[in-house]
C-alpha cells in the first residue's frame, strides 16, 4: 500500500510525503510523488488528508459498552474495537480500585487476550490504578478499596501479570515510596495520581521511581493554606518538575480550554501525555453506564459529553476517544496538530519506555498507522500493516 502525497505528521512536524507499507511494515517514506505504485499495490491519493503513527492510550478503562474490570474477552474486545475506529492503534488496559479477587481476574483475562483482536487496538501491558490512592483525592475510585501498600500484596500482584508497565500510587502513603523503588527495580513505572502529596512529597516520590502524574488536576491536591503559609501540592509540581511525564485528559470537559493552554505552553509537548481514561461507555452520548465491572462497580450517568457520578459533584471518567483528544488539543488547546499528534503517539511511548519500538513512523517498524481528515475524523487505521478499519465502515462521523 501507498499513501501518495499525504500530510504526514512525525517529530512535531508537518510534510508532504509518500508512505509505503509492505508486509506489515513502513518500508518507504519519501517526499511526495517520488514514489510509484508497484504491480498489484493499493495506491491510495491522500491530498488534503493526514497520516500518524496510530493513536497510544495508556490510561483507559474500557469502551464500546466494556470494562476491562468485567474480566470478559467480550468486554476488552469491544473497548479494543471502539477505540481503534477513532484512531487508536494501542492500549495500556486499567484497573481500577479493588479487592485482590477483582485484579487478579482482571490480570487473568489480560493474559487470555493480550494477543488482541482482529479489529481491535494491541495491548502493550497494563496500567494498575490503585488501590494505594488517598481516601481524600479518591475521585470516582470506589473508597471502600483504598488502602495503603502493602508488600506481600504488590509482590504477589506483580507475580500475577508480569505485563504490568504502570501504577499510580499515592505517594504519601505509609509504603509508598518503598513501593516505587520496589517497581522501579522489577520494570514498573510508578505514577503520582489520586494523590493529597505535597510538592516536596512529590519530589521525593520522582527519587524513587515515579515517573509521571496521572490525569492533571483530575483528584490530586494543588495550593492549600496552613496557619497563613501556601503549600504547593501535585498540580504545582507537574509544572515544576521537569523529569515527570503529565497525563491530560484533553476531552474538553474534564479541562477548559485555558487549563490546557497553560499546560501546553509551560509544561510542553515533551512531557505531555494525552490520555482518555475512558470508561465503558465511551462512544455513548447520554444516559446511564456503569464505572468498573458489572458486578460490583458505580453507577454513572453520561452527559454533556462526559460521565459524572450521580450526585453531578465529580466526573466519573471519560467518554473520549483518541481522535477527539487530538482535535480538542489540537484546536482549543492551542498545540496544532503536529503538536497534538506528538503528544498522542511520541510522548506515550516515551513514558512506556517503548520509544524504540513504537510511537514513531520509522522504516522498518511495525507499520501502526492512522489516516484522518484537517477535523481528526478518522480514514483508515492500519495494525502491523493490515488495515483494521476503514471509514465506510463507521456508523457515524463524530
Amino acid at each position: 500500500m501507498i499513501f501518495s502525497r499525504v500530510n504526514f505528521v512525525e517529530n512535531r512536524a508537518v510534510s508532504p510525503a509518500d508512505v509505503r507499507v509492505e508486509n506489515g511494515r513502513v518500508a518507504a517514506i519519501a517526499p511526495a510523488g517520488a514514489l510509484r505504485p508497484l504491480p498489484g499495490e493499493e495506491a491510495l491519493c491522500c491530498e488534503g488528508l493526514y497520516l500518524s503513527h496510530g493513536f497510544i492510550d495508556i490510561h483507559v478503562h474500557g469502551g464500546g459498552t466494556g470494562d476491562f474490570m468485567d474480566a470478559t474477552a467480550e468486554a476488552w474486545h469491544a473497548a479494543a474495537a471502539l477505540h481503534l475506529r477513532h484512531g487508536t492503534t494501542a492500549l495500556v488496559p486499567t484497573t481500577l480500585a479493588a479487592d485482590t479477587k477483582g485484579l487478579l481476574a482482571a490480570f487473568e483475562t489480560y493474559r487470555a487476550c493480550r494477543g488482541g483482536f482482529a479489529d481491535g487496538a494491541k495491548f502493550l501491558g497494563v496500567h494498575v490504578e490503585g488501590p494505594y490512592l488517598s481516601p481524600a483525592q479518591c475521585g470516582a475510585q470506589d473508597p471502600a478499596f483504598l488502602r495503603a501498600p502493602d508488600k506481600a500484596e504488590y509482590a504477589m500482584l506483580l507475580a500475577a501479570c508480569p505485563g504490568i508497565l504502570r501504577w499510580t500510587i499515592a505517594p504519601e502513603l505509609p509504603g509508598a515510596l518503598e513501593m516505587g523503588d520496589w517497581l522501579a527495580a522489577h520494570g514498573v513505572a510508578a505514577s503520582v495520581g489520586h494523590s493529597n502529596a505535597t510538592y516536596e512529597q512529590v519530589r521525593e516520590a520522582a527519587l524513587h521511581g515515579f515517573r509521571s502524574i496521572t490525569h492533571l488536576y483530575s483528584a490530586m491536591s494543588t495550593i492549600t493554606r496552613e496557619g497563613g503559609y501556601r503549600r504547593a501540592g501535585v498540580v504545582e509540581s507537574a509544572y515544576l518538575l521537569p523529569g515527570l511525564f503529565c497525563e491530560l485528559i484533553a476531552d474538553g470537559r474534564h479541562l477548559p480550554p485555558c487549563l490546557l493552554q497553560m499546560a501546553y505552553r509551560l509544561i510542553g509537548p515533551e512531557r505531555l501525555c494525552l490520555v482518555t481514561d475512558a470508561m465503558r461507555a465511551a462512544g455513548q452520548t447520554e444516559g446511564e453506564s456503569i464505572l468498573g465491572s458489572l458486578a460490583d462497580g458505580q453507577r454513572v450517568i453520561i452527559e454533556d459529553g462526559v460521565a459524572k457520578m450521580p450526585d453531578r459533584t465529580a466526573f466519573a471518567g471519560s467518554v473520549c476517544t483518541g481522535d477527539r483528544l487530538v482535535r480538542t488539543m489540537a484546536g482549543a488547546g492551542g498545540a496544532g496538530i503536529a503538536d497534538a499528534v506528538h503528544m498522542a503517539t511520541a510522548v506515550p511511548a516515551r513514558a512506556l519506555g517503548l520509544e524504540q519500538v513504537t510511537g514513531h513512523v520509522v522504516v522498518g517498524r511495525a507499520a501502526d498507522l492512522v489516516l484522518f481528515d484537517s477535523d481528526v475524523r478518522v480514514r483508515l487505521v492500519l495494525v502491523d500493516g493490515a488495515v483494521r478499519f476503514r471509514a465506510e465502515e463507521r456508523e457515524d462521523e463524530k
